[in-house]
């Protein structure tokens, strides 16, 4: 199966972005970037450290005293 390449972007940040870049500002494409990235790692950040704590909660209640 082929692959196909696409740009997804909602019309309204793609407008404020064009917009933004015509009038000389290329800060915002930066800063959106920055956002998309913190709403990725976002998920994944939280499940690992609830998989953490839940993994050394299991361990604690392992342990049998001699």
């Amino acid at each position: 199966m082929p692959q196909t390449f696409s740009l997804a972007q909602c019309a309204m940040c793609r407008a404020s972005v064009e917009n933004n870049v015509s009038n000389g500002d290329t800060t915002v494409g930066a800063g959106l970037n920055m956002g998309i990235l913190y709403l990725f790692v976002a998920p994944y950040l939280l499940a690992a450290v609830i998989g953490f704590l839940w993994y050394r909660n299991s361990r604690k209640k392992k342990v049998v005293p001699a």
